[in-house]
């Protein structure tokens, strides 16, 4: 009696919700007119931008290209590092893992609001002292020799292709399907043909001006779908009561396969079997967002364009109140999508997800597509098309001019120390054409690959690969006694380990709900927010008793002057003048104490 009222509930619900497949087949909605008139402007008016900032700029000089002439100002900074971090995957991601599992994944935003506030304080000073352009580049001076310098570009590189890149046009690509039914390759191309002419002949100016025009159109759209969303549940409130009644109609009664998380409203769960266990949230999660937001070249190089700390400082103040919003305008509509579709999005059954959205795993990620598609009028849905355009471009951009500022300076002049900055110029441009030909060529292994929950695959990943350079870097900044040959075993040993791991989860994948699990123990019970943990530790120890086991760095002949005395910053002599002044404000005292402190 309890299964019939549970299945009638939900196909009540369903038959009258837009999208359902217990309805009458209805012809899917396409872009008309208006929509195509707005997307055609935006496409317009983000290459007026760019092709704008490629003149205003210097860009025949490497600092000119790579770092915006250090002369970019605190809000295309701010706007800049919330592009390059909200691409397309985090709509995609974020809104399908909400869609699957509730609110615990704003847990990511709310960490890394706390990090960007570590970048600005902490790393920012010693990078801006140690005059460098890329990360490895601080290694090298950090450690001397080149062998972990070269060690951390190509495991960069190699995270960037197969993972950002991939994961971006991959989100790109179930959007693009899910809502204009346009072919895959064309569309795509055609993105990467305009983000590449901005990219490759602006440098990063084109990229932070273009990527604040971008966070504009991405805020307004998304907050303009949001407000469209909670009006369909009544506030919520609705969402908190029907969340739990999103059950799909075709699912197996003696599994709890496509039910609800019991603690979707949650963001600390269990600490063992939970899909977010606290531990790893409050831990786990911080070492690999570290790597991200305080070592990654990506977000680094757009705060090291500032002209000076107070300006590179303000960018991540903005930043962190930009972060606020992921949670109001992908998590809670993901969460929404399932309400109103819940058949599509929640299915439950390998054949009918498969049909759905050609995954077996499940169809989460076309949570909020579908929202875009069936809840928007005319002209909305070419406003939003627009902001997941501009989301795909952003990150796109950032990343490939930041991949290949680490290919030209710390690759190409290392194989050719004699090349002229005409030469390096010349190399940066063309290897972004590599990267964009890498992109076309990695499609078909994307639509291939890792399906289900898009943002837990990313975060996975991240947790095997990033904890060990984290370590690496917070050991090199904040103890003078780690050495070469500490930093670069732990970070070997390390990468090792987590590579390990990573293999394992892709020989034994994670078993469609309903079916018996038999990977081995330590993927079937090691969550990877807690492996993160394990693997940071395992790092930390290997990098402290090899470096004290052997000869301590000469910090003298490595000119490490800016680790043994923070406060003789070359680049925040402004701030120092004011210290020399009578007339310094409270927050400007503040701001120097923080400085002479870090």
């Amino acid at each position: 009696m309890e299964m019939k009222t549970e299945i009638t509930l939900t196909m009540e619900k369903t038959t009258n919700t837009p999208g359902s497949t217990a309805q009458a087949p209805v012809k899917p909605h396409t872009l008309d007119v208006a929509d195509i008139v707005i997307l055609t402007v935006y496409l317009v008016f983000v290459l007026a931008v760019g092709l704008w900032s490629m003149y205003r700029t210097k860009r025949n000089t490497v600092k000119g290209y790579f770092l915006a002439g250090r002369n970019m100002v605190w809000w295309p900074i701010g706007a800049s590092l919330f592009a390059s971090n909200v691409g397309s995957g985090h709509f995609i991601g974020l809104a399908g893992t909400g869609a699957a599992s509730g609110i615990a994944v704003s847990a990511y935003e709310f960490n890394g609001m706390i990090i960007v506030i570590l970048l600005a304080w902490c790393f920012l000073p010693i990078y801006i002292a140690a005059e460098v352009t890329t990360m490895p580049e601080y290694l090298r001076k950090r450690f001397g020799g080149q062998r972990i310098r070269l060690f951390i570009a190509i495991l960069y590189l190699f995270i960037y292709i197969f993972t950002k890149i991939s994961v971006d046009i991959y989100a790109g690509a179930v959007f693009i399907q899910q809502a204009l039914r346009w072919d895959l390759y064309i569309a795509v191309i055609g993105l990467l043909a305009i983000t590449t002419l901005y990219t490759v002949g602006g440098g990063l100016a084109a990229v932070i001006y273009t990527d604040a025009l971008q966070t504009v159109i991405m805020l307004i759209g998304a907050l303009v779908l949001m407000g469209f969303a909670f009006v369909k549940v009544d506030g919520y409130s609705g969402l908190q009561e029907l969340y739990f009644h999103a059950i799909p109609s075709v699912r197996d009664l003696n599994t709890t396969c496509g039910l609800p998380r019991n603690d979707a409203f949650h963001i600390f769960r269990d600490p063992v079997t939970s899909d977010f266990p606290w531990p790893g949230v409050l831990i786990g999660m911080t070492i690999p967002s570290i790597w991200y937001w305080c070592t990654d070249q990506v977000i680094v190089q757009r705060s090291l364009s500032a002209k000076n700390l107070l300006h590179a400082k303000g960018g991540s103040l903005l930043a962190v109140y930009l972060k606020t919003l992921p949670v109001f305008i992908m998590v809670l509509p993901g969460m929404i999508s399932r309400v109103l579709f819940t058949d599509e999005v929640a299915c439950a059954d390998a054949d009918t997800c498969q049909r759905i959205c050609g995954n077996k795993v499940g169809c989460s990620d076309i949570a909020y597509p579908k929202l875009v598609m069936e809840l928007l009028p005319g002209g909305l849905r070419g406003l939003m098309m627009s902001v997941m355009i501009a989301a795909l471009m952003s990150s796109l951009t950032s990343i490939f001019n930041s991949a290949s500022t680490l290919f030209t300076i710390d690759i190409w002049h290392h194989i050719r120390p004699q090349s002229t900055e005409w030469e390096l110029m010349i190399v940066g441009r063309v290897f972004v054409l590599v990267l964009v030909v890498l992109s076309v060529l990695w499609i078909p292994l994307v639509q291939m690959s890792q399906g289900g929950q898009l943002f837990q695959y990313i975060q996975s990943i991240s947790s095997y690969l990033q904890p060990p350079v984290a370590i690496v870097f917070m050991t090199g900044c904040f103890w003078k006694r780690t050495n070469e040959m500490g930093a670069f075993w732990g970070l070997l040993t390390g990468i090792l380990v987590g590579c390990t791991r990573m293999a394992l989860d892709f020989i034994y994948p994670e078993p469609v709900c309903g079916q018996p699990d038999n990977r081995p123990l330590v993927t079937k019970y090691v969550h990877y927010l807690h492996f993160s943990i394990i693997l940071s530790v395992f790092t930390l120890i290997v990098v402290v008793i090899i470096s004290l086991s052997t000869k301590p760095p000469d910090l003298e002949r490595l000119h490490l002057k800016w680790i043994l005395q923070p406060n003789s910053l070359k680049r925040v002599s402004s701030i120092e003048r004011i210290s020399a002044t009578q007339e310094a404000s409270p927050y400007q005292r503040i701001n120097l104490m923080m400085v002479r402190f870090i």
